[in-house]
């Protein structure tokens, strides 16, 4: 276990930039103190707000960049003027050179998936990364990939998925055969996209030792906690991961207009306080911040563009958790065995050989 973990930052990163990010570094720094940092961004505006943390200051060593990728980039675009010398590209490159434990970004999830997999490579028997997020539900959390890394997969790629997050729910859940389910807009097997439904059938007819399949899951199981690991391509998955969050602060709005409308819900709500504060809490979307790219040779964490100071600290005590406790190595471990055994059930399903 590293006695202390060294963190690569897009500072220049998101919709906010330095004014958001230094702030949840400084965040996670107080829960974790043997955070090391290298900033990487423009030093005329990362100082300013640096010399407003001197914790965070005294924890960091500060790389200047002029160039910061834009949100609104093409990958192409973005390695195009970003490789070698943008912020984002240094904060990977660092984890490629051993200086870092692990990079984080709330940029462009395109170009930072792009250049991550052309600095870092691929694990063997991968060919695209894949973002995997913790997702609350009402039985505890679960794993959902891909939600953003790529758009569109077929059914090759769907059952590595499966093989991908049940590696990192054994290790993150301990769980010894976690139970795997592919979104779907109905459970029925003749529903859904022709990919989908092919990598349904080769999930429930071929022998996975490592992972059970549950079979097709709709939009609203995700947060039931039907299944351990919920698989879909990164279209669906990024689509299905806003719209929680847009009604997780929909509902947050509309419950602090219910409790201020009159003077006996306010009553109400300072007699059960401690009640709301737990539901406000466990709906927090900035608490569950953070994707990890799983399927690379080093460890890249994707924050919300526009996630906020603490949601930028989930961020962060994501990658610091992955460092911390070593789960890279093991998650890689148990994903090459998953890999090397659904690579020949699919081969064998796919080419209609029985068993």
């Amino acid at each position: 276990m590293p006695d202390r973990v060294r963190i690569a930052l897009d500072a220049m990163g998101g919709d906010h930039g330095a004014e958001v990010i230094l702030p949840g570094a400084d965040v996670s720094l107080t829960r974790h103190p043997d955070i090391v940092y290298l900033l990487f961004g423009n030093r005329a505006a990362l100082e300013p707000v640096l010399d407003r943390l001197p914790r965070l200051k005294a924890k960091s060593k500060l790389v200047h960049t002029e160039i910061a990728i834009r949100m609104d980039d093409k990958p192409s675009q973005a390695l195009r003027y970003g490789r070698w010398k943008s912020s984002m590209w240094l904060a990977i490159d660092a984890v490629k050179k051993g200086e870092a434990d692990v990079a984080v970004s709330a940029g462009n999830t395109g170009a930072l998936m792009a250049m991550a997999r052309f600095n870092l490579k691929m694990i063997h028997g991968i060919e695209r990364p894949a973002i995997a997020a913790l997702w609350p539900t009402m039985k505890g959390e679960s794993i959902v990939l891909d939600v953003g890394a790529s758009i569109g997969a077929d059914e090759t790629h769907l059952v590595n998925l499966a093989a991908m997050g049940s590696a990192m729910a054994r290790v993150l859940f301990d769980i010894e055969r976690p139970t795997v389910g592919l979104l779907n807009i109905g459970v029925e097997e003749v529903k859904g996209l022709e990919q989908v439904r092919e990598a349904g059938r080769i999930l429930r007819e071929g022998q996975f030792p490592h992972f059970d399949y549950h079979g097709f899951v709709e939009g609203d199981d995700i947060g039931k906690g039907v299944v351990d690991v919920v698989v879909t391509e990164g279209f669906a998955g990024n689509i299905a991961l806003k719209t929680a969050e847009g009604t997780a602060h929909q509902l947050a709005s509309y419950l602090r207009a219910a409790m201020n409308r009159t003077w006996a819900a306010r009553l109400g709500y300072l007699l059960a306080r401690q009640a709301f504060r737990t539901l406000r809490d466990k709906m927090d979307p900035r608490k569950s911040n953070g994707g990890v790219f799983l399927g690379l040779n080093g460890v890249v964490i994707k924050s919300h563009g526009g996630a906020d100071a603490e949601g930028t600290a989930a961020a962060i005590d994501m990658g610091y958790d992955m460092v911390r406790y070593e789960l890279l190595a093991k998650i890689g471990q148990s994903m090459a065995r998953d890999l090397k055994a659904t690579a020949t059930e699919t081969a064998r399903l796919a080419s209609g050989v029985s068993s």
